[in-house]
């Protein structure tokens, strides 16, 4: 049964373009008739979109606008490199369920579609929506999440390709920091966070017809909180159609939670994978992961490897060792060459497109061929296809964040992955031919210590940032806000004490004129309020500058072969009060005519300095001062580090520790956790009191980028916080009383002092 549309007049910028990109639409048609589409496809009529009336299309009519010589959305010809792309599009197993898949998306508001990494959904999928929705004739968009930056920014630039577009035009990407989209963009590639800050200013999300929530098996803290937001918005958007997409076939979950939406699965394109499994338990998993990989660069057959481990020191640690070890291999054993790419969020975009390029050749006619060896975070487990790929090493561990309420603390751990990860991975090894899976770990221990799905990222994480984002969105029963994995209620009282704390929520737990201008910077709530109080220290150019590098990887390096230079340089910008101030000496270094004069890249190299951190942190700083100065933020600066150092209190004073009497560690202040100063802090001696920037949990719990504070800024900044009814006895709260003694001692004596001047004055 047909269905008729009826879309809004709209008012068309440029009158040219919109006329070709409407005779190009109806010219598809006409050369390619189809009986279920009206004939009167547009009408233009002075600048103006008319009635602009469609039936059901089918995978016909879309492949008639995709085989014209005319490109739909942009109204230019179709270039040669264009056709050669689509034939291979249409290879891709999602091709043949096209018809399908529309009758679905015609016929219902919300529906789940399933698909293995590989069948070409992400890239296929919002295509076809697209040819179906023409949301270029209506000034709407479709919008497709992504759990992470590198999944988004790299899709984007593949379907803009693929589309024959420009990447930023009518295809482009929003990431956090980064926004590569214009006015004529009609698909929007974005991480599920991005689309979650635009819900909040826009709670029905106007601007979008369509949305495509990909990958929602990885179930990121954004993307529960979207599927909770989405079903809310369905109900008062009819008209807004909702695709939830997975790559596994745990979808039945999905289903029910979207009131029985109808689900549609495409298998993949796999090839079977033997599955190899060590005879014991491996000690160190890194030395096993590299000897495997050389033993398969030796002995097997061409074909690429893919080796998963947890971040980024790791994965760049294993690249050096593997090359160093691979170009013996060459020379000893004949090996053919290998070129070895890391792959984790933090790179560069350009350095993450490298894992695309084609293996090495053969180094002599008659040589062994050559392969692309790639170490990888879970990234590549299902957000990225990459071709080739044969054998996939697996040391059965990822880094997950871990947050434990009773103590405040939030940690990434290294951790054992779940059933379900492990038979992604070894899903990646059949992409091409058949292939192998070497899984670092015995076959009793993936039966019997393996889960079968990890834990969704909303039990496990600190939760005040998601209670600060649902209060913008306009949800304040949050007991009964509709999570499809409900977190624990303790996690949850947690964050709202901490934004009531922070001055953020009122004791009502409404949100406060502090909190709404928190909620706009991309930032966790800590670090927004102490940037949005740094002016009243004059100080909000410098707390700038930390908040951005701490917002980014580490900028120190210290390689193997050369930590005691390392540390050396880095004592060059030291300051003894801490490391923050340090941090700060670094950025304002970076940015001096010297620096310049030396070349930045240089620069960096002879001081064990991240260029790719400090370019980053300088580009965060931009966007953040952009926001500061839409809601006039005073932007002031100083000389003073006291100033500084009583900023950083003003946001971090729940991150306290005390020295413990007569010893070396530190408490925490509220929680009592002992802990240690991270070694790689440069504080010049151990102060009495520190604010600290995390808590780290390894062999030992250190708290890491500290700095020295004065105990009586807590007290006077923080009174609500301080207040002694919430400390147990012990030496934090006898220390405190002093504290808090003191500082009424000098403001009685102050007072005194006002009134005799008053006096005097009188």
């Amino acid at each position: 049964m047909s269905e008729e549309r009826s879309l809004k007049k709209q008012k068309v910028s440029d009158e040219s373009t919109a006329e070709i990109v409407a005779e190009a639409a109806e010219e598809a048609l006409r050369l390619h008739p189809h009986p279920q589409v009206d004939d009167t496809l547009v009408h233009h009529d002075n600048g103006e979109f008319a009635k602009f009336k469609r039936h059901q299309t089918t995978a016909y009519d879309a492949e008639s606008l995709e085989n014209n010589t005319i490109n739909p959305f942009t109204g230019n010809e179709f270039s040669n490199q264009y056709f050669k792309i689509l034939k291979g599009r249409r290879d891709l197993p999602v091709h043949a369920q096209r018809n399908e898949f529309l009758k679905v998306f015609q016929s219902t508001q919300i529906m789940v579609f399933v698909g293995e990494t590989g069948s070409g959904k992400t890239t296929q999928i919002p295509q076809f929506v697209l040819f179906d929705d023409l949301p270029h004739l209506t000034g709407s968009q479709v919008a497709c999440t992504q759990p992470r930056r590198v999944a988004a920014m790299s899709v984007a630039a593949r379907v803009a390709d693929e589309l024959d577009v420009e990447l930023g035009q009518e295809v482009g990407y929003s990431i956090r920091f980064e926004n590569k989209t214009s006015n004529k963009t009609i698909l929007k590639y974005m991480t599920d966070g991005m689309l979650l800050r635009e819900a909040m200013e826009d709670h029905d999300l106007k601007r979008y017809s369509v949305i495509i929530l990909d990958e929602a098996h990885e179930r990121t803290l954004a993307t529960d909180i979207l599927m909770g937001l989405l079903k809310q918005v369905s109900i008062r958007r009819p008209d807004l159609k909702i695709i939830i997409m997975s790559a596994t076939l745990d979808a039945e979950k999905f289903q029910k939670y979207f009131n029985d939406a109808p689900l549609l699965a495409v298998p993949g394109r796999t090839h079977p994978v033997e599955i190899y499994y060590t005879p014991e338990f491996q000690r160190d998993y890194l030395d096993a992961a590299i000897r495997t990989v050389l033993q398969i660069h030796a002995t097997e057959d061409e074909g690429d490897i893919l080796l998963f481990l947890t971040g980024e020191e790791e994965i760049e640690d294993a690249c050096r060792k593997i090359s160093l070890e691979c170009d013996e291999l060459i020379r000893e054993q004949d090996c053919g060459p290998v070129d070895v790419y890391p792959l984790y969020g933090s790179l560069p975009p350009h350095q993450q497109q490298k894992i695309f390029n084609p293996a090495p050749q053969k180094l002599r006619p008659n040589g062994r061929p050559g392969r692309k060896i790639i170490i990888s975070t879970n990234i590549a487990e299902t957000s990225l296809t990459i071709d080739g790929i044969v054998y996939v090493v697996d040391p059965g561990f990822s880094k997950q964040k871990v947050y434990n309420p009773r103590i405040r603390v939030e940690s990434l751990l290294v951790s054992p992955i779940s059933k379900a990860s492990a038979q992604q991975r070894a899903g990646r090894a059949g992409r091409t031919r058949p292939g192998k899976c070497f899984r670092l770990y015995t076959e009793e221990a993936f039966k019997k210590e393996l889960i079968e799905q990890s834990y969704p990222e909303i039990l496990r994480s600190n939760l005040a940032s998601t209670v600060l984002e649902l209060k913008k969105l306009g949800i304040d029963d949050l007991v009964h806000f509709d999570f499809m994995d409900p977190p624990a209620p303790e996690t949850m009282m947690r964050a709202l004490e901490e934004l009531n704390y922070l001055q953020c929520l009122s004791d009502e737990g409404d949100l406060t004129a502090l909190g709404r201008l928190s909620s706009q910077f991309p930032l966790d709530p800590m670090l927004a309020v102490m940037l949005i109080g740094s002016p009243a220290f004059n100080c909000s150019e410098e707390i700038l500058s930390i908040v951005s590098l701490i917002s980014v990887p580490s900028v120190f390096v210290r390689p193997a072969s050369a930590r005691k230079r390392a540390d050396e340089c880095k004592m060059q910008f030291a300051h003894p009060d801490g490391d923050h101030v340090t941090l700060l000496n670094v950025y304002e270094q970076f940015q001096s005519d010297d620096a310049l004069q030396i070349g930045l890249h240089q620069w960096c190299r002879d001081n064990f300095l991240s260029y790719r951190s400090l370019t980053t942190a300088k580009s965060v700083r931009s966007q953040l001062r952009r926001i500061m100065e839409k809601f006039d933020l005073e932007l002031n600066s100083t000389s003073r580090e006291d100033d500084i150092r009583k900023a950083l209190a003003a946001g971090f004073f729940m991150q306290v520790a005390k020295k413990k009497s007569g010893s070396k560690g530190y408490l925490t202040i509220k929680d009592n956790q002992e802990v240690l100063i991270h070694p790689s802090t440069v504080l010049a001696k151990d102060p009495e009191w520190v604010i600290y920037n995390e808590f780290v949990l390894t062999s030992k719990n250190y708290i890491r980028t500290v700095t020295a504070v004065n105990p009586e800024w807590l007290v006077e900044l923080a009174p609500k916080y301080y207040n002694l009814e919430h400390f147990n006895k012990g030496d934090v709260k006898l220390s405190l009383e002093r504290v808090i003694d003191s500082v009424e001692t000098k403001k009685r004596v102050e007072d005194s002092k006002d009134k005799k001047k008053s006096k005097k004055k009188a």
